[in-house]
């Protein structure tokens, strides 16, 4: 599942392939919801069962608040649905088998499902990027009017000045970092739990490139000078709106210096190290199928079992 400490990262949320989806942009202004099979997201939670998507034919759609078009597959059109009653949540519960689930919790499912689990992660993180943007700006940023979604949910419109709004997506870098000795750079943010440790990350900000954004955000977090900085994949991260882009990096230091704000701990560790943290439960590592699992467990060469199980995990 993974390639060579250095490479590409390759998984079902890094690949370098084109999406499974065809987005067909040019439907979005002609396609039918009510012909449409529907997949339906509320709150961020996506109507799944037995870890995966439920998808609903044409006359079996919920009354919709909002229907986003996701695209085209197999001659037919793939919709997302909002449901328009906002106790739809209520009825689903995991009684019969389906349920709404966060897509957080379906990063393992999805990643150990290989190519199906690649189309329900496009069709999900998708949705739930849209519907998350459309909950968040409802209203003109220049003028205050509120806005009609147009475009099969890709554009809200100002019906007061015609400005039209589009999706935002916020770039982060994140980066697995070796030592000399090839240990692998552990961090603590302050907010997470006490056992969760990961590799760094942050948001990229304006004028600087994704590079410089790697060398800013950790020397800002930890006082760490890098070099070799390559790039290694990317992976939607809709939450709310996101797309984390992962590297790889060396340094020279071999401790570092947390700001104590962001980051309150860090350490080197050694891949016989990190084994021997998670067994014992003292580190609990980012989830299964997140960008950041899959470059440390290319750095350590395969796998690392888990103490901890993921929907335990404190993301």
């Amino acid at each position: 599942m993974v390639r060579e400490y250095g490479g590409a990262v390759s998984d079902p949320w890094t690949r370098p392939d084109p999406l499974l989806i065809d987005r067909a942009t040019e439907r979005r202004d002609s396609f039918d919801p009510g012909g449409a099979t529907a997949i339906v997201v509320t709150g961020g939670r996506l109507l799944t069962s037995a870890a995966r998507l439920v998808e609903l034919l044409p006359g079996e759609h919920p009354e919709a608040a909002l229907t986003l078009y996701l695209g085209h597959e197999a001659g037919r059109d793939l919709v997302a649905i909002v449901p328009a009653d906002p106790s739809f949540a209520d009825g689903y519960d995991g009684i019969g088998g389906e349920r709404l689930v966060g897509l957080r919790d379906l990063l393992k499912p999805f990643a150990e499902r290989g190519a199906e689990g690649v189309r329900d992660r496009e069709l999900g993180a998708t949705a739930v990027a849209l519907e998350q943007w459309h909950a968040a700006h409802g209203h003109c940023a220049r003028c205050g009017a509120a806005t009609e979604s147009i475009k099969g949910g890709w554009v809200r419109r100002c019906p007061a000045d015609d400005r039209e709004h589009y999706p935002r997506v916020d770039p982060a870098v994140i980066v697995a970092i070796t030592d000399p000795d090839d240990r692998l750079l552990l961090a603590h943010a302050a907010h997470w739990g006490p056992q969760r440790f990961s590799i760094l990350a942050g948001y990229v900000e304006p004028g600087e490139t994704f590079e410089q954004a790697v060398h800013r955000e950790v020397w800002e977090e930890v006082q760490v000078r890098l070099t070799d900085v390559a790039y290694a994949g990317s992976q939607p991260w809709p939450f709310p709106a996101s797309v984390m882009v992962g590297f790889t990096a060396r340094t020279d230091a071999t401790s570092a210096t947390v700001d104590g704000v962001e980051i309150t701990e860090a350490r080197f560790v050694s891949r016989e190290e990190v084994v021997a943290l998670v067994a014992d439960g003292e580190v609990v590592l980012a989830p299964h199928g997140s960008i950041a699992r899959r470059l440390i467990e290319a750095w350590h060469g395969g796998p690392i079992q888990d103490r901890v199980p993921d929907d335990k995990i404190d993301v």
